[in-house]
């Protein structure tokens, strides 16, 4: 596992792969720009958290109790009621304080005489988004953004076990194995992986303080197995950006190679197998994937329910019908998706059902079946139809960011 600073032709890279648009996000607005309520002339020397001179201020953190309110922390500095009351009121629709969720941190910036009013209350919202709660010239709740930093880097990896596995021992972020899966969906069953089967990618890495916040946009990767590879290229096409392989035909097939992330095939499509439980041998014309109870089972593809009830020993199943020629059927649910009843239209990946071991079943698993036709067909080995490649008037540009991505592909 390789792991660098993309330093070389970023520059020349990022000109061209986004000559059309450019789809990389700003680094938030400067903290004046932000917090204009509570901006103030300070020299540079002063320490800033949160917009506000920390050093001005004692400083008092703790965490939202279970059932505990805001008002019970402010009264006991000096806030009254009825300013609580006027702060809430003149930002109602900034903030809905009912959402203030416990465990979160505050910190309190208290005067430092002999009074210790809290000036400002800072609420952590989430890691990006914080409420700055003014209580001194102005009486207002504003959002303040914590700056993302954005570093692009590049990985490798080998495939010893899984693709997991290998992203956790090189110190990835576990999202970018998301993102992977994002991309190669419909290209690559990540269930039949084999040692020796490998990855390169160029991403861009999100953290804040410090912190790893996952991964931001996918620049390019690569997947290499069997003798082959399947690159993955940006390219922004009527609008919407896709990925798209060498050759530039789309990487976002008809349908997915699986409908469940993060499981295990435990049997296969068989014309004759022992039943586990009826102890008889007999076809079974389907995938099962071993996967805990309430993983959500996805579409494969758009379509229209045609059922979804209890078949016997089949349990909860949702069968749909995706055109003239293909169908799919998933059984053994726990339970099924919202809205999933007979005629409901779905999209590729909405969820129609929950992993469970209804019916007979030995133990949580889904039993998944593709028919072509009418007819059963190993749902392993369907070669699914690619949606529109890029087209004529964009091959020019597209040839550019491929010879990009590729090349930097090809430096590590």
């Amino acid at each position: 596992m390789r792991l660098r600073l993309l330093s070389l032709y970023l520059p020349i890279f990022i000109q061209l792969l986004f000559s059309c648009k450019n789809s990389v996000r700003e680094i938030p607005l400067s903290v004046s720009e932000l917090n204009d309520s509570i901006a103030v002339s300070i020299p540079d020397s002063t320490v800033f958290m949160y917009g506000i001179p920390s050093d001005s201020f004692n400083l008092l953190t703790g965490h939202i109790k279970r059932n505990g309110f805001l008002s019970s922390i402010l009264l006991e500095h000096g806030i009254t009621m009825e300013e609580i009351d006027k702060v809430l009121k003149n930002s109602v629709s900034v903030f809905d304080v009912r959402k203030i969720r416990s465990g979160n941190n505050y910190t309190l910036f208290c005067k430092k005489d002999s009074t210790a009013r809290a000036s400002y209350l800072v609420y952590e919202h989430d890691p990006t988004t914080c409420y700055v709660f003014s209580f001194d010239d102005s009486l207002n709740i504003t959002p303040y953004r914590k700056e993302i930093k954005k570093v692009i880097k590049y990985a490798s990896a080998t495939i010893e076990t899984s693709l997991w596995d290998a992203m956790l021992a090189g110190g990835l972020h576990p999202s970018l194995v998301g993102g992977l899966s994002d991309i190669f969906a419909w290209s690559i069953d990540f269930f039949g992986l084999q040692k020796g089967d490998s990855f390169k990618v160029i991403y861009e890495e999100m953290s804040i303080d410090e912190k790893p916040l996952g991964i931001g946009k996918i620049y390019g990767a690569q997947f290499s197995g069997s003798g082959s590879a399947i690159y993955a290229v940006p390219f922004i096409q009527n609008g919407k950006e896709s990925f798209f392989d060498g050759e530039g035909n789309s990487l976002r097939k008809a349908f997915l190679k699986a409908p469940l992330q993060y499981s295990r095939v435990s049997s296969r499509f068989s014309g004759s197998r022992l039943h586990p439980i009826l102890r008889i041998r007999r076809p079974h014309y389907g995938v099962d994937y071993a996967a805990p109870v309430g993983t959500p089972v996805l579409a494969i593809g758009d379509g229209r329910v045609t059922q979804a009830r209890i078949e016997s020993g089949s349990g909860r199943v949702v069968r749909i019908v995706h055109n003239s020629v293909y169908s799919t059927a998933y059984l053994h649910l726990s339970r099924f998706g919202a809205g999933i009843t007979p005629g409901a239209i779905v999209k590729q990946e909405d969820i129609v059902g929950y992993v469970g071991t209804s019916g007979l079943s030995t133990g949580p698993h889904l039993d998944f079946r593709f028919y072509k036709n009418g007819s059963p067909v190993d749902p392993l080995k369907v070669e699914a139809p690619p949606v529109e490649p890029v087209s004529e008037t964009n091959k020019e540009k597209f040839e550019k960011s491929k010879t990009v991505v590729l090349s930097l592909l090809d430096t590590f």
